[in-house]
């Protein structure tokens, strides 16, 4: 499977209560994916969208391929690389909600794509970024 790593300069977001630091992170990574992608040519559909299955973080145009993508921000690598976290039940459920997708917004691409999108935000410097295509 392709990768691509880059690095994305982004401010450091500011200190949030640490009930809501998870989410805050989450949000950080996804927006620092996002801008990523569209760096990379990508045309963003939509963001979080959810159904009765779960959600989805980035649904995204990568030429005539729908791309599913799935967000995973770490601040370290303690626990491993984010990319690490998203597991073969994580990625049945990612392509059962790609499907689910396409239904509810009656879209039917030549393509279809699970992609993961590893953010590692060191507080020294810019987001580190790895792009894993076609993981599923």
């Amino acid at each position: 499977m392709p990768v691509r790593k880059a690095e994305v300069d982004e401010a450091v977001p500011r200190q949030v209560p640490a009930g809501t630091a998870r989410a805050a992170l989450g949000r950080y990574g996804e927006d620092v994916a996002v801008r990523f992608l569209v760096e990379q040519g990508m045309v963003i559909l939509e963001r979080n969208w959810r159904c009765e299955l779960g959600e989805v973080d980035i649904v995204a145009r990568d030429g005539d391929t729908l791309v599913v993508c799935e967000v995973k921000t770490r601040r370290s690598e303690r626990f491993g690389p984010p990319q690490e976290a998203v597991t073969r039940v994580k990625l049945s459920r990612l392509r059962r909600l790609a499907v689910r997708w396409l239904l509810a917004h009656d879209v039917h691409p030549p393509h279809v794509r699970i992609d993961v999108v590893a953010v590692r935000r060191d507080a020294r410097g810019p987001a580190a970024v790895e792009h894993l295509r076609g993981v599923a």
